[in-house]
């Protein structure tokens, strides 16, 4: 490929409407560096990025492609496993502006979207009309509709509802000469007119119509198809291009079963379904839809002793017609254990079960769906197939499909550097066929010294199996190969399909010519060549595609970095393997309507490099220096640029299934790049708030008059860097440690229970009532309060990156408190990121010999309402202390309350006056996230993040409901974005004794 010249990309850039990233900025080579990867092993620089606004800029792209002899790598949610959107053309990412739902016919049952529309997303609009776009991933929280077409993908429910080609009745498209064309069903006798040249689009439309009927015709070619694909019972069949399913649908149609019959239906839009974005550039779909499943949902979750025996269930579950049957291994389910999010789906789980097979039947009534399971059970007991089979619905069955969804992230907690590889997870065969040919192939991973993790569509015939290999030596590098190698000739055995969803891609079009044929793969380089004569678009992928082993993330047996750090990173290994446990599989690209808070700068600007994966990818590449090729070295501007949008908020520890904590790493990286660059004097100036907020105090009334005045509240925000329009938290007459220390104590009896309040920066200083009335009420209730010697928590110094000054904090803090905070007498604190420092950042920041003491001093801190939670429970709180008055509260937590603890305290505690009724707001992050939505920079995106779900749903509450936020800048936030005042629990509690 000849690259084209700065001033060739430059001329292109000015002429989009969109964006293109190509120069030697930071920023265009950071970006450039982000989609060198996606959810593979593969790894490989790409010439030039684009986020085309519209149609017009993907026809220059297309015309710039042409004329400089390059290759489009059209890329939507960036998930694939098999290296389709890794190469060393030029990306276009359509994930950004091609989002938009078109056209709903409700009543034909069709939708018409463009291809960045996300599946999930698109059922939550379907959902009024009772429809939805069946074809459901594992990753269908993000991925789109145009990958889903490039994929052929189907998911879970494939056997209820197939594939997207199943559903793809029309695409619209831009064809290689940047002419347009619509591909859908037609009969043989309007095939043949646009053979003949009666077409208004161009010769390119009709070479392809006139090349594709010179093979689909062919008897010789015909009988090739035939022959060599995988056997008609194989469902998941996606290698190569779609040839047999286009003759096979044409036939089924035909009444003579002629191709030739003028009354056959043809659609090349069903060749287009698992192209990979190789023969055309998709700009709108039109998909058929299905019914929503009806209202009871269950999930028989089948416990066996061994992997074996689930495959016989799964044998003996597919008689009883259910709508879906899946697998999960003792290997994912063990990485639940200690995970924060999925430890809390194992309730179901019986013993230790050595495979799960979750099986789902519908109906009308929980009733039926009983009748269902239990003929199913009956069934499975009589053949003494499991030991125990739960039936769960509703959240609960969610929460079991939330295991096997997440199994690509969970098993890459797997610690060291042999790693689960995605290599042989996409191999389809009979369901008939499954049981032995599982057993085959465990024998054959035997033989090369690996074992694996299984998981996934056992109804549909492909587990997905994950063997665990070094790809950073040379030996297994060459295993990579070796594996699949082998594993093609088993697959070829029964006659199966070397690809049923994830595609070839770079991985497994290498083995096509040895699975079908030479002959068969010389028709597949054809058809390439018939759409795309000149490879401009995704060039190397199924056909023509370069060793299936190389291009990889890492060089082979290179020396392994030493990374001295501030954060204790042992527990992962080290930061850089805690970048690498980042799968790609792209969780982080979830959007406000899928929920959760993971991450909110990419869900306000929906960008690939404001994602917790491109930070993790930034990270890696730059931390693993010698270990990538050159083209890939990172410089720390590059990482910094990546880095900026990153809110800290805590969410990847979370919601990421591999619990890639961003926010930890940031905080490092920023202070070794402080170490070389010096620290900015608005950093500096944020780090240090109590030291300012301490000075300030001694006259607060001055403070408040210039914060408070807006005219000069803007002149000084300029000053230092805030956003004229943002407001200042202002300073209370008293701090609270002196309103404490001056106040006439309560008389309380001896044996009262004892608590010590941690009395934060923020609270001693700006939120000094609802300390007081934290207190007061602690005192109401029976406690013993004492504040007693600490320091600040550090959180503003590891806001900024500043972990040097951080970790002094936490060693004294430690050292003051270890001895004298126990189970009888716990800290407890209100604000959230400043008490939650003592369970998340303080033992990874002390020294070795203080880990055990910050460990159990973390054992024994509580935020305030896990605290009153705790109390509610043990009934030394209870309902009679408080009002009867009904109130209604609308409750936003605070990220890192969601992320290290639950709302689930914050809601009890505030549910124990009887009559109060509190919901959740389904926000994630509000945007403030310390500093950040201060900062001028920054201001735009913290509302844009307010505005996806926080404050209109705020603007809609009356005015009596009440709006709960324990975190002080979501309620700064809450007030800036919607004029309304929002209380900390504390305060409504107060307010509610009795």
């Amino acid at each position: 490929m000849h690259q084209p010249t700065f001033f060739q990309f430059n001329s292109l850039r000015t002429s989009l409407e969109g964006e293109l990233f190509y120069d030697d900025s930071a920023r265009d080579q950071a970006i450039r560096r982000l989609y060198a990867t996606d959810a593979s092993v593969y790894q490989e620089l790409p010439v030039a990025v684009a986020l085309p606004r519209n149609n017009d800029d993907l026809k220059k792209l297309i015309a710039f492609a042409e004329k400089h002899r390059i290759t489009l790598i059209p890329r939507a949610a960036g998930t694939s496993l098999a290296g389709q959107v890794v190469g060393n053309g030029l990306v276009v990412d359509i994930s950004k502006h091609f989002n938009k739902i078109l056209e709903i016919n409700a009543e034909e049952k069709w939708v018409r979207v463009q291809p960045g529309v996300i599946r999930d997303d698109l059922n939550k609009h379907l959902a009024p009309y009772g429809l939805l776009f069946g074809p459901e991933t594992s990753t269908a929280s993000r991925a789109m509709i145009g990958g889903m077409i490039g994929n052929n993908s189907c998911g879970l429910h494939s056997i209820t509802w197939g594939t997207t080609r199943d559903h793809l009745l029309e695409v619209k498209t831009l064809l290689s000469d940047g002419s347009e064309a619509v591909f859908a069903e037609m009969k043989t006798s309007e095939f043949l007119e646009k053979v003949s040249g009666n077409l208004v689009n161009g010769k390119r439309e009709q070479a392809i119509y006139a090349g594709m009927w010179g093979i689909i015709s062919n008897p010789v070619d015909q009988e090739l198809i035939e022959k060599n694909f995988a056997k008609k019972s194989v469902t998941r069949r996606n290698s190569g291009y779609a040839l047999d399913s286009l003759l096979d649908t044409a036939t089924q149609n035909s009444v003579n079963k002629d191709i030739s019959d003028p009354d056959t239906s043809l659609s090349l839009a069903r060749l287009i379904a698992g192209s990979e974005g190789t023969l055309c550039f998709i700009t709108e779909a039109k998909l058929n839809l299905v019914d929503v499943p009806p209202a009871a949902v269950g999930v028989v979750c089948v416990h066996t002793s061994t992997l074996a025996e689930a495959l016989h269930v799964n044998r003996a579950a597919m008689t009883h017609v259910p709508k879906a049957s899946e697998l999960v291994d003792k290997y994912i389910m063990d990485f639940t254990k200690l995970h924060h999010e999925y430890s809390k789906n194992r309730f179901f789980l019986e013993g230790d079960p050595a495979a799960l097979l979750l099986v789902e039947f519908w109906g009308h009534t929980p009733a039926e769906v009983e009748v269902l399971a239990q003929n199913l059970i009956l069934d499975l007991q009589k053949e003494n197939l499991g030991y125990a089979w739960p039936l769960l619905f509703g959240e609960d069955a969610n929460k079991a499909w939330d295991i096997r969804k997440a199994g690509l992230g969970l098993i890459r907690n797997l610690p060291g550097d042999t790693q689960p590889v995605n290599l042989i997870e996409d191999c389809a065969v009979a369901v008939e066929d499954l049981p032995e040919y599982i057993e085959e192939l465990e024998k054959l991973l035997t033989r090369h010294g690996l074992h694996a993790s299984y998981y996934a569509h056992a109804g549909a015939g492909e587990l997905h199996v994950e063997p665990m290999i070094n790809l950073k030596t040379s030996a297994g590098k060459q295993q990579f190969r070796d594996v699949l190698a082998d594993t093609a000739v088993l697959v070829k055995k029964y006659r199966g399909a070397l690809s049923g969803e994830h595609g070839d891609g770079r991985l497994r079009g290498e083995f096509i010519p040895f699975m079908m044929g030479q002959e068969v793969y010389e028709l597949f380089r054809q058809v390439k060549h018939i759409w795309d004569p000149n490879g401009i678009f995704n060039a190397n992928k199924i056909v023509d595609t370069p060793p299936m082993n190389e291009s990889l993330r890492y060089i082979p047996d290179a020396p392994k970095p030493v990374i001295s750090t501030l954060f204790d990173f042992s527990k992962d290994e080290g930061i850089l393997r805690l970048t690498e446990k980042c799968s790609g599989s792209g969780d982080c690209r979830k959007t406000e309507l899928t929920g959760g808070t993971m991450c909110p700068s990419y869900m306000a600007t929906r960008r690939e490099r404001d994602t917790t994966r491109a930070r993790a990818n930034i990270l890696r590449q730059f931390y693993t220096a010698e270990s990538v090729p050159a083209a890939l070295q990172t410089s720390p501007e590059m990482v910094k640029e990546v880095l900026d949008l990153c809110l800290s908020c805590k969410g990847c520890k979370a919601e990421c299934p591999s619990s890639v904590d961003v926010g930890k790493m940031k905080a490092e990286f920023t202070q070794q790049y402080y170490d070389t660059h010096g620290v900015p004097f608005r950093s500096r100036l944020v780090a240090n708030f109590t030291k300012q907020m301490k000075l300030a105090a001694w006259a607060p009334w001055a403070y408040n008059a210039v914060f408070g005045t807006p005219a000069v509240r803007k002149i000084a925000n300029r000053l230092v860097g805030f956003h004229p329009d943002r407001s200042m938290p202002l300073l209370h007459k008293t701090t609270l440690n002196a309103w404490f220390e001056k106040r006439s104590k309560p008389t309380l009896p001896a044996d009262a229970p004892f608590v010590y309040f941690f009395c934060d920066e923020f609270t001693n200083y700006n939120d000094v009532e609802i300390g007081q009335k934290a207190i007061l009420l602690l005192e109401k209730l029976g406690y013993q309060v004492v504040i007693p010697a600490h320091l600040e928590s550090g959180r503003t110094y590891l806001s900024k990156g500043l972990v040097r000054e951080a970790q002094a904090i936490a060693t004294t803090n430690v050292g003051l408190l270890k001895d004298r905070v126990h189970a009888q007498a716990p800290l407890i604190g209100l604000e959230p990121s400043a008490i939650l420092t003592f369970r998340d950042e303080y033992p990874d920041l002390v020294s070795a010999e203080l880990q055990t003491n910050a460990r159990q001093l973390a054992l024994h801190t509580f935020l305030f309402e896990e605290f009153i939670a705790r109390e509610i429970e043990a009934k030394r709180i209870q309902a009679a202390s408080f009002t009867t008055e009904k109130k209604q509260i609308k409750l936003h937590g605070h990220c890192h309350q969601k992320a290290l603890s639950s709302l689930t305290y914050v809601k009890k505690a505030l549910s124990i006056p009887a009559n109060y009724t509190v919901s959740l707001i389904p926000s994630g992050c509000c945007g403030m996230a310390g500093s950040f939505g201060y900062e001028t920079e920054h201001y735009d995106v913290s509302m844009q993040i307010g505005e996806l779900v926080l404050f209109p749903t705020i603007r809609q509450q009356p005015d009596e409901v009440l709006i709960a936020a324990p975190g002080t800048s979501c309620r700064h936030q809450i007030k800036d974005g919607t004029g309304k005042k929002a209380l900390h629990p504390a305060e409504i509690l107060w307010e509610a004794l009795m």
